[in-house]
């Protein structure tokens, strides 16, 4: 197979080229994109539903940039596949199991797999995490990522696609839930990676008392300004057992410096288009 020209000069695309970047048209159905996620990776979207945004790319970051040896990875509710992609391709070897209860979503994943060759290390499971079985209580995993929605049903206005609401809203668990089963399912030693508002103070609060009720300890943090200067609104959440860590150090929490997303003139900011580049994007 030829390398495909870069997009940019003097930058070229990273990676493995997969099947899909052959040159064949791609099985669009109406409403339908296929958009560029990670080197040659990409990935199948509604025009009009759930599309990446910038915490699902974060959180994938954050969690492959502190567990990059990982070889068995969880993603709870997965959602179109956003996080297990990058992730992907940041972890050449590891195998992959994601969860999502929407059929839609799953549907979409599952062509976004078979078009990046990811098939034979990526299972992709249909169901509510929270049923017991759909992860076996044997399945232990290196890596856990969860991008839980940010807001109880009723707190807030619903949009215009059952799609986008289950991603805003706690329609099946809140951060409760994933952190309580990333506990059950993390290997000794295991990392588990999940982005969470942190404003107002409440939103924090949430983060924190679902930790200690699962019990993980929150190792790491870091703060997402989006725009320079204003204060942070999401944050990058690094946990990992309790029972794991010795005793003086289970209640400490690295605060790492805020990322800041878009500089103060709305363009990106340098060390976001480091971040990128570090996953194949685009600079």
């Amino acid at each position: 197979m030829s390398q495909p020209k870069p997009t940019f000069k003097g930058w070229m695309k990273p990676g493995p080229i997969p099947p899909g970047a052959s040159g064949a048209e791609p099985d669009l159905e109406l409403g339908e994109t296929l958009d560029a996620i990670s080197g040659y990776y990409r990935i199948f979207q509604l025009e009009n539903g759930h599309r990446f945004s910038t915490d699902d790319v974060l959180v994938a970051w954050y969690g492959t940039s502190w567990c990059p040896t990982a070889r068995t990875v969880l993603d709870l509710g997965s959602g179109i596949g956003t996080v297990g992609l990058i992730a992907a391709w940041r972890l050449t070897g590891a195998r992959f199991v994601t969860i999502e209860a929407q059929e839609e979503s799953v549907r979409l994943a599952r062509k976004s797999a078979r078009w990046n060759g990811l098939e034979d290390r990526y299972e992709i499971r249909h169901g509510d995490f929270r049923i017991k079985g759909l992860v076996r209580s044997e399945e232990k995993f290196d890596l856990i990522f969860g991008s839980p929605p940010y807001f109880p049903v009723g707190t807030g206005v619903e949009g215009d696609h059952p799609q986008k609401n289950a991603c805003r809203f706690e329609m099946r668990g809140s951060i409760t839930d994933y952190c309580q089963t990333a506990a059950q399912h993390l290997q000794p030693g295991g990392f588990f990676a999940c982005v969470f508002p942190v404003r107002p103070d409440t939103q924090a609060a949430r983060v924190k008392a679902a930790a200690a009720d699962a019990g993980l300890s929150i190792i790491r943090s870091r703060a997402i300004v989006l725009r320079e200067t204003e204060p942070p609104l999401l944050g990058l959440f690094g946990m990992m057992r309790a029972e794991d860590l010795p005793q003086s150090i289970r209640t400490q929490t690295w605060t790492e410096p805020p990322l800041i997303i878009r500089a103060q003139d709305g363009s990106v900011h340098p060390e976001y288009v480091a971040v990128k580049l570090s996953f194949g994007f685009p600079p």
